[in-house]
């Protein structure tokens, strides 16, 4: 348990309070979270590869959402430029003031760049992963009509697909102090499953998150699984998205995500393909593991 003394140290969970708070927080907004997808899965976007104009078109996008939704920048704007060689990538983070300790942070991200177009067929990425940041700003949207009492910092990535270049550099040069950070929520992947699975990473290597997990899940009809984070006999996502950086630099983190699916990096990653009833659900599962978790962080 590689971070089983530093979860315990910056992460008091009343499980028992926890599991007997049965209340749900607010829904999700359902057209805008599939508004959001659609848009960011259009062909207009290009598959979103990072350093083109389809990437660009994806940024603007999520700048003019963080906008609408009113979250604070830190500095001058939400961009935050990085190179990856001779490519022009760019991160988009803004935050939520926490009304009770702000000086505690909690991290929601997801990656908002894909694959782009390959020998003329393109690459829409609907699940991969314009579904986790529409779960993304679902979050943000939550938090800015009940504001938490952390701070909340929304991280929209580029770069994932090269090598989680966009979360080493936000990890890199943290607009904060690192014992600021109380905890990481990845979101990647969550749109597509038809088994009405999603899968939970991170609690084996901080136990005192399954609480948060668990609480969260038994208010949804989504079936909720710990695992792929170093089990046995399963493949191993600590490393897998933008969660990995984070807990390379010994930060907790939960990761969301669905196995992989006939769809996963094909040019069949559109939003027709996407399970809607299925995403809509997850998000109001997301929402709710992100307010348990902001009850929970010390």
């Amino acid at each position: 348990m590689k971070h089983a003394s530093l979860a315990l140290a910056c992460l008091l969970l009343a499980a028992s309070a926890l599991a007997q708070d049965q209340a749900a927080p607010s829904s999700a907004d359902g057209q805008r979270l599939l508004d959001d997808v659609r848009t960011l899965a259009a062909p207009s976007f290009e598959g979103r590869a990072t350093g083109t104009a389809g990437n660009r078109k994806a940024a603007a996008f999520i700048a003019q959402r963080f906008t609408e939704l009113g979250l604070l920048p830190f500095g001058a704007g939400y961009a935050q430029p990085f190179k990856i060689g001779a490519i022009d990538a760019v991160n988009y983070v803004g935050f939520i003031k926490g009304a009770a300790t702000p000086e505690r942070f909690l991290v929601v991200s997801a990656h908002y760049d894909h694959l782009g177009i390959k020998n003329g067929l393109l690459y829409p990425g609907a699940d991969d992963n314009a579904s986790g940041v529409a779960a993304m700003l679902a979050v943000a949207a939550y938090f800015k009509a009940h504001p938490p009492a952390h701070s909340v910092v929304f991280a929209a990535f580029d770069g994932e697909e090269i090598g989680l270049r966009g979360a080493h550099a936000f990890v890199a040069a943290l607009p904060f102090k690192k014992s600021q950070l109380a905890l990481e929520i990845n979101f990647d992947m969550v749109s597509h499953n038809d088994r009405n699975e999603i899968y939970a990473a991170g609690t084996r290597y901080t136990r005192a998150l399954i609480p948060v997990v668990t609480a969260a899940a038994a208010r949804h009809t989504v079936n909720v699984k710990l695992g792929h984070d170093e089990g046995e006999g399963e493949e191993n996502w600590t490393d897998a998205s933008d969660h990995g950086p984070f807990h390379e630099a010994g930060v907790p983190f939960l990761y969301f995500g669905v196995e992989d699916h006939p769809d996963y990096h094909k040019p069949g990653d559109t939003f027709e393909h996407i399970n809607q009833p299925f995403f809509t659900e997850v998000a109001k599962l997301l929402v709710d593991v992100a307010a348990t978790a902001d009850k929970a962080v010390q």
